[in-house]
């Protein structure tokens, strides 16, 4: 087992390694030139060379990329082109707002996922799996800035129960800042509840087929008891990979939410840095979403293998 954890960590530095070719490379190919974006149409030739000279773009991309890595795995994130900040102390207090808001919509999705998909693996073809099927069906089938707008829409605009916009602030306070993010941690929520419900449910009755739950069966065990002490146990490795993809999905896949709700995270700095060109600002994002994403599958890769009972009563 300790051996397969450890090929499971290197493959998951191999990958995170492979991740900054691709947010070096992507960078690159963007189009427009990067010095004219910044200075605009006024500047002049000369002014543009030596700005190039300035981002270093005169030097090869090979020696910027191990530049640049050298730094980031220093912690420097480099300088935003734009307004001359350490991008590190601009993107630190936005990655707390978004940890918060990802961390918020978990607390709640998590446990209500695995909690009815084990309800309705339990109850399969009866009327509460028929009736979570079709929820989470159309909970999955809207596309998330339609189900925003709606909440918006009944939430704020008619009801008035909380801000359409879900701008924080350092000195707010906890269950100010709860309150102010309701909306789109409700939103990712509902995304994310239907899938590791309908994936959880589906991990279960997976397990259901197997020889050993039959001889449960054969020996008079009651469904909901064959499923709790014989097939969940088996069925935890699938259902925290569930859980680490959405979680990370909760991280990296917010950019839309915080653009609509103007939350200041991580995906609305990416988004503005996108906008305006800032090279250092789209890679730093980039790495923190291609590193969480990376991270977190790797971590259920090793639950997954710490709570495998074939793994762990090896010899």
């Amino acid at each position: 087992m300790l051996r397969l954890i450890l090929t499971r960590i290197f493959l998951g530095c191999l990958t995170l390694f492979a991740v900054t070719i691709l947010i070096f490379a992507a960078t690159e190919i963007l189009p427009g030139d990067v010095a004219s974006a910044i200075l605009g149409q006024g500047a002049t030739p000369e002014t543009l060379a030596a700005f190039r000279i300035e981002l270093g773009l005169d030097r090869s991309a090979y020696v910027r990329y191990f530049e640049w890595l050298s730094n980031a795995l220093q912690g420097d994130l480099g300088v935003a082109l734009t307004n001359k900040r350490e991008v590190l102390a601009t993107i630190t207090p936005r990655l707390i707002n978004t940890l918060f808001l990802a961390g918020y919509a978990a607390a709640i999705a998590v446990p209500i996922a695995i909690f009815f998909g084990i309800v309705t693996a339990i109850n399969e073809g009866k009327w509460i799996d028929r009736a979570a099927n079709i929820v989470t069906l159309g909970a999955i089938s809207v596309p998330e800035f339609f189900i925003a707008y709606i909440l918006i829409f009944v939430f704020a605009t008619k009801l008035g129960w909380f801000p359409s916009l879900s701008t924080v602030y350092s000195d707010m306070g906890f269950w100010q800042k709860l309150h102010v993010v309701a909306l789109p941690s409700i939103t990712l929520t509902m995304l994310v509840t239907a899938h590791m419900l309908r994936m959880t449910r589906a991990s279960v009755l997976a397990i259901m087929s197997q020889p050993y739950i039959e001889m449960a069966f054969l020996k008079g065990l009651p469904r909901n008891r064959v499923i709790l002490h014989h097939a969940l146990p088996n069925a935890a490795a699938p259902i925290i990979s569930v859980i680490a993809l959405n979680l990370a999905y909760l991280i990296v896949g917010v950019v839309v939410i915080e653009v609509v709700f103007v939350y200041p995270g991580v995906g609305q700095y990416m988004v503005d840095g996108v906008s305006k060109r800032d090279l250092p600002v789209i890679q730093a994002c980039a790495l923190i979403f291609g590193g969480t994403f990376v991270l977190l599958n790797t971590v259920a890769d090793i639950l997954s293998i710490m709570v495998n009972p074939l793994l762990r009563h090896s010899r």
